[in-house]
């Protein structure tokens, strides 16, 4: 989760444009994608384990050197999404007296929906890969660690605090871990949940704690 999309939607669903990238950047932007394109297609035919940064490379037109130099490794490639700056975009456009409970439900919430309008296959087979591929995961776990201080600075700006609270950071940290195994648990359901509900169901342990188990 790293990096900002060019794009991001209001509260009220319809899609934002920001100022208009120059040619350089239009140019990164189509280079980032079809090096993304070439390793969703290829992973899907042959597997993670055999795709290889020259294979990608030779599917996108582009020498292994520039995947490298987008993507510090293979993982990056599948894990890196661009959602964090429009989250906190999001996040900022919300009233300012809207409960920080209802504005994470819904930012989130949204978020989602976004991800699986755009590309739903490419949502499930990242999943499946986080749960499929240790390196995957463990690179997921990683990347998690900035999109962690990113919502504490959301936080922060909302509460009040200081960003490095630890209040703040047990709390922003508390619900990325939530997060992930939310979508982890997606895909080990075979994605057959709406993964909305699913955050749902996160976001409600971490307001008002574990509910007790029901007696059968």
């Amino acid at each position: 989760m790293t990096a900002a999309r060019p794009t991001s939607t209001s509260p009220s669903g319809a899609r934002s444009e920001g100022p208009r990238p120059g040619l350089r950047e239009r140019k990164k932007i189509k280079t980032r994608e079809a090096i993304r394109e070439a390793t969703y297609a290829l992973v899907g035919e042959q597997g993670y384990d055999a795709t290889t940064i020259d294979r990608i490379a030779d599917r996108a037109e582009v020498s292994p050197s520039t995947v490298f130099r987008y993507f510090p490794t293979k993982e990056d490639i599948v894990l890196t999404d661009e959602f964090d700056a429009v989250l906190l975009e999001e996040i900022r456009q919300r009233p300012a007296r809207e409960p920080w409970t209802d504005t994470i439900r819904y930012v989130l919430r949204r978020a989602v929906q976004v991800g699986l309008d755009e590309d739903p296959e490419v949502s499930r087979l990242r999943t499946r890969l986080m749960v499929q591929v240790p390196a995957v995961r463990s690179r997921m776990m990683e990347s998690m660690s900035a999109t962690g201080r990113m919502l504490c600075q959301a936080v922060a700006e909302r509460t009040g605090r200081d960003p490095g609270d630890l209040e703040v950071r047990v709390y922003a940290m508390s619900l990325i871990g939530g997060l992930m195994e939310t979508t982890m648990y997606w895909a080990e359901q075979g994605h057959r949940d709406d993964l909305r509900d699913l955050v749902d169901r996160a976001l409600d342990v971490l307001e008002h704690g574990l509910p007790r188990a029901e007696n059968h």
